[in-house]
């Protein structure tokens, strides 16, 4: 009797299992929302809840050098977490952070070995077409600075459409500028509710941080979030597959400079500079937008762009033309 209890027993434990790993290989974002369990998630968010100290992972190389596909002061192995819901992914939760190495006269920059299949695989991508000269403005939106306004005001005048990625706090307190961003034509994309490294949460917590946010856009606007960027620019294999099979394409990025500190004012002339020295085709540009340099140089790189030969480009226009 107990033999017969024990088999009942692990036959049960399997069965459950088999659920489990069958819900996350056929989740989707239709029918994700409703497993979430906190489904108020934005609207409880806090600025104060969220770490921009280190807003991306700052390996911006100049020169032909390759860098190391890992960051430094990180351990690895504290930031795997240790449970059954992650192993039953079966993908490597190895630390990644985005770098490139920037390259001279406009070339495309190198990315880390192996990072660009990596992302091919997950429909991620870090560049756009970069068969003629074409590239794609993108701000990253944890908090507002009050430099929005003006960066949407310049894209109005010049008739360029970029992308935004917001976190949860950014919605629930600036309703008024995101619906600017939908309302102008604009791309609002998925910077998760409270901005966490994607890699050291569960695979539950990462639904919630990203279809969290979408639902509550979604409910605000009516429209659906496409584009996904991880916060601080830290990934693994695994967040990327959970992230593509709930429907998020992972963009990234081919330009970015050290634009994220409020206290660090360059002038408008320098981001102006830093930006020109790097066009290359098919840039996808990540801008900051606490920076009031990059507010004040915007309308500058702009025409500066498109006096080098340069278009603006939609990047889901170029994403749906090569099936993506």
């Amino acid at each position: 009797m107990k033999k017969r209890k024990f088999m009942l027993l692990l036959v049960f434990l399997a069965i459950l299992i088999l659920l489990q790993v069958n819900y996350f290989t056929s989740m989707d974002r239709e029918t994700s929302y409703y497993h979430l369990s906190d489904l108020g998630g934005v609207y409880n968010s806090s600025f104060e809840n969220l770490d921009f100290s280190n807003e991306i992972s700052g390996r911006i190389i100049s020169g032909l050098q390759t860098v190391e596909n890992q960051p430094p002061d990180i351990s690895v192995e504290d930031l795997i977490v240790q449970t059954s819901q992650v192993q039953l992914t079966g993908y490597s939760n190895k630390l990644l952070s985005w770098g490139i190495s920037r390259r001279p006269n406009h070339m495309i920059p190198g990315a880390d070995p192996g990072a660009p299949e990596l992302l091919e695989k997950y429909n991620g991508f870090y560049l756009g077409d970069t068969s003629k000269k074409e590239i794609y403005l993108t701000f990253d939106e944890g908090y507002e600075n009050g430099y929005t306004p003006k960066i949407l005001d310049t894209l109005k005048k010049n008739k360029v459409k970029a992308v935004f990625f917001i976190t949860g706090p950014y919605l629930k307190q600036h309703q008024d500028l995101v619906r600017r961003m939908v309302e102008e034509g604009h791309v609002v994309g998925n910077h998760t509710v409270n901005h966490p490294s994607l890699p050291s949460l569960t695979d539950e917590q990462i639904e919630e941080e990203v279809l969290g946010l979408e639902r509550a856009f979604r409910e605000k606007f009516g429209k659906s979030m496409r584009f996904l960027r991880p916060p601080r620019g830290e990934y693994s294999e695994r967040t990327l597959a959970l992230t593509s099979k709930l429907g998020y394409e992972n963009m990234f990025w081919s330009f970015a400079y050290d634009d994220w500190y409020r206290d660090k004012i360059r002038g408008a002339d320098y981001a102006y500079k830093i930006v020109m020295d790097n066009l290359h085709n098919g840039a996808i540009i990540l801008l900051h937008a606490v920076s009031k340099d990059n507010a004040d140089a915007l309308d500058m790189i702009i025409q500066g762009a498109r006096e080098r030969g340069y278009s603006f480009g939609d990047i889901e226009l170029y994403r749906d033309s090569i099936g993506k």
